[in-house]
């Protein structure tokens, strides 16, 4: 299983001098002896505790183990799959890459040295904080992997209000992580640890499935004229951007469940529309399918405006850092009310995001705004709350 983690009594061996490398291992509990044999006779090269790493090198230039590994006490390790670890090395720098390759060949070297002359290897000298941070992200990855196959992430959806009828009229998906120990992890954690590597595709599927799974139901449960013009919106990584057919993948999950492509969106951060060609080629499949499209974090920063009129959004949310800032700073009130004006222009509508106050609220109204995102509207919650959340009485602002 990925990210799996295995148990070993004292004395078993983890893996043994020769063995091809399959996997490197994160030890979680106990102690594990590293050694190798010089003339008939044991060699101790070294113990490893909580948070070291082992058989890793022998995974990066997938040579025979160069040493044998045992637990001398009940031991708990995390698995460390090859790919885990090829993929960050091919993701790094090139001259990462090569002082990597330079390290492990003076390693084999020095260890070359060790057997024949029968003494032991020095201690590294490891820079410990950035070890454990390297080592805590491994071990978070092979977790996180653990979750989606378990389905141990949840998802849960945040109402959009629409100003002219007060109602609720979309929910944005937003994916959260429970960890049995640690409790709830930040999705800027492992969102972001996700795009690092592959599983941002798991996570996305599985957020996809789980959003449209719950769309289906919600259709179902509540009152047709309460769903008519109800969408979900779920946000798109960088990596499922470039999945060639991703537009097709989207609908054949609402194709499973029955649904129309007019209840769905997909949200693309605006740092993504730097590369035009390949988002621009999205959101017309999208368009062509009849899958509606949203500029998320509007105004961070990476906007080109010379090119942002040719993508063809329906909807674009304005990032909450404005509408923090709008009451206090009339610089910043003239600035929203000109984005508005600028969206409303090439027909897009406007989700402002982060609204927490009626004073808020009741400012982008007057200023031409049409839909409201923020925890004045509602905290995200699960699927089982959002029929509720419909046919509560309208909000006046």
């Amino acid at each position: 299983m990925a990210g799996s983690k295995h148990s070993y009594p004292p004395g078993a061996h983890i893996f043994r001098e020769g063995d091809a490398p399959d996997a490197a291992y994160v030890v979680d509990q106990g102690r594990v002896e590293v050694y190798t044999v010089h003339n008939g006779q044991k060699l101790i090269l070294n113990y490893l505790g909580p948070g070291d790493l082992l058989g890793e090198m022998a995974v990066i230039d997938r040579e025979p183990r160069s040493a044998s590994a045992k637990a001398t006490t009940q031991c708990t390790l995390t698995e460390i799959r090859e790919d885990q670890i090829s993929e960050r090395l091919q993701q790094a720098d090139s001259v990462v890459r090569l002082l990597v390759q330079a390290l492990l060949r003076r390693y084999r070297t020095g260890l070359k040295a060790v057997r024949d002359r029968g003494i032991p290897l020095p201690e590294p000298d490891d820079e410990q904080a950035d070890h454990g941070n390297v080592i805590d992200k491994f071990r978070l990855e092979a977790e996180l992997m653990d979750a989606i196959d378990n389905e141990e992430l949840s998802v849960v959806f945040q109402p959009i209000l629409d100003l002219r009828s007060g109602q609720i009229r979309g929910f944005e998906s937003l994916t959260r992580w429970q960890h049995p120990r640690r409790g709830p992890i930040s999705p800027a954690e492992f969102i972001t640890l996700a795009e690092e590597t592959s599983l941002i595709l798991p996570v996305g599927h599985y957020a996809l499935s789980k959003s449209t799974q719950a769309l289906a139901k919600l259709m179902r449960d509540a009152p047709p004229a309460l769903t008519e013009q109800l969408w979900v919106s779920v946000n798109v990584s960088a990596r499922q951007s470039a999945v060639v057919d991703f537009a097709d993948l989207v609908k054949a999950e609402l194709d499973r469940e029955g649904l129309s492509t007019a209840h769905f969106k997909l949200e693309i951060t605006e740092s993504l529309t730097l590369d035009f060609d390949r988002v621009s080629s999205l959101i017309d499949r999208c368009r062509a399918l009849g899958i509606g499209v949203a500029l998320d974090d509007f105004g961070t920063g990476h906007s080109n405006l010379s090119r942002l009129h040719c993508l063809r959004f329906d909807t674009v949310k304005l990032d909450q850092s404005f509408v923090r800032q709008m009451m206090d700073e009339p610089r910043c009130a003239e600035l929203v009310k000109g984005i508005l004006q600028m969206i409303r222009a090439i027909g897009a509508e406007v989700v402002a995001e982060g609204v927490e106050t009626i004073e808020q609220a009741r400012f982008l109204k007057a200023a031409g705004c049409r839909y409201l995102q923020g925890y004045l509207i509602g905290k995200p919650q699960s699927a089982d709350g959002l029929p509720a959340l419909l046919k509560a009485e309208p909000l006046q602002v």
